[in-house]
């Protein structure tokens, strides 16, 4: 726990994380505003979106119409771009003493490697934690009002929205904890946050975009359901409801984030074990 305090104090010291946190909230409301926006629309003109679609299609539509689905929706608007945040705060907690040379001096007073990037890992999970608490405290409470606005029924009292809230926080905790095993791998701060930027939204996109070109290819409507062994989509998915058609379930999202965590996570630090920091 003292370890741990410590890596919380470097953290409190800087004004990255005030600066990163606020940057979450903004663009969680703005998110959240927009899929408010479209969520309105699909349930004003659902007899006109649906109106000439086959079956599976109007399915489609009209599953995200449902309240729970809405509920979870919209109470975790903001997730794509604050796990982008916490990705990168996780490595510049690892990278930041390599950066300013101060890591040789944290290794001589603690010659355990693995207990100090221990600390930075439970550190970075905490961050990761209350970003998404500040985050969830505009989103949630936005949701029920409009919820109740709309008179849908799906809220707290939901298992399917409390599942939805909860693999949401342990998204933001998994992509805190990759992070600083990103940055341990590299070390070098700038060519690790840059490297982990490109590959969160090159990894995104570049996923929708292959897999939807092998799906119209092959005619594999199964294809699609591989999306899930990209990161930044297994944590789209944990937040998904499981009853949308064609949806891989929620746990399967999650164990393919967990299992990048801990790889990220144990390659890091044995890594560090290993290196030279002088």
């Amino acid at each position: 726990m003292r370890l741990v305090r410590a890596e919380l104090v470097k953290i409190r010291t800087t004004n990255a994380w005030w600066l990163f946190t606020l940057t979450a909230v903004v663009l969680a409301a703005l998110t959240f505003l927009l899929n408010l926006v479209n969520t309105n629309y699909l349930l004003d003109h659902t007899d006109a979106l649906t109106e000439g679609l086959g079956p599976e299609q109007q399915q489609a539509i009209l599953a995200q119409l449902k309240p729970d689905v809405i509920a979870a929706n919209l109470g975790t608007s903001g997730q794509f771009f604050g796990l982008l945040i916490v990705l990168v705060m996780g490595v510049m907690v690892a990278t930041t003493e390599f950066f300013h040379q101060t890591v040789t001096t944290t290794f001589m007073t603690t010659p355990h490697r693995s207990t100090v990037i221990g600390a930075k890992l439970v550190a970075s999970a905490l961050l990761g934690a209350l970003i998404w608490l500040v985050t969830s405290a505009l989103t949630i409470p936005a949701t029920l009002i409009y919820l109740a606005s709309r008179h849908l029924d799906a809220g707290l009292g939901d298992a399917s929205v409390l599942r939805a809230y909860g693999l949401n926080l342990l998204a933001y905790v998994l992509w805190a904890i990759f992070g600083v095993g990103f940055g341990v791998l590299l070390r070098s701060q700038i060519a690790a946050t840059v490297t982990a930027i490109i590959l969160y939204l090159a990894g995104y996109i570049g996923a929708l975009i292959i897999f939807s070109v092998l799906e119209n290819w092959l005619g594999w409507e199964w294809i699609q359901k591989l999306q899930v062994i990209v990161p930044s989509l297994a944590s789209q998915l944990m937040v998904t409801n499981a009853e949308l058609p064609g949806s891989p379930p929620q746990w399967l999202g999650a164990v393919v984030l967990i299992a990048y965590a801990a790889v990220s996570g144990v390659v890091g630090t044995l890594i560090v074990r290993t290196r030279d920091v002088s």
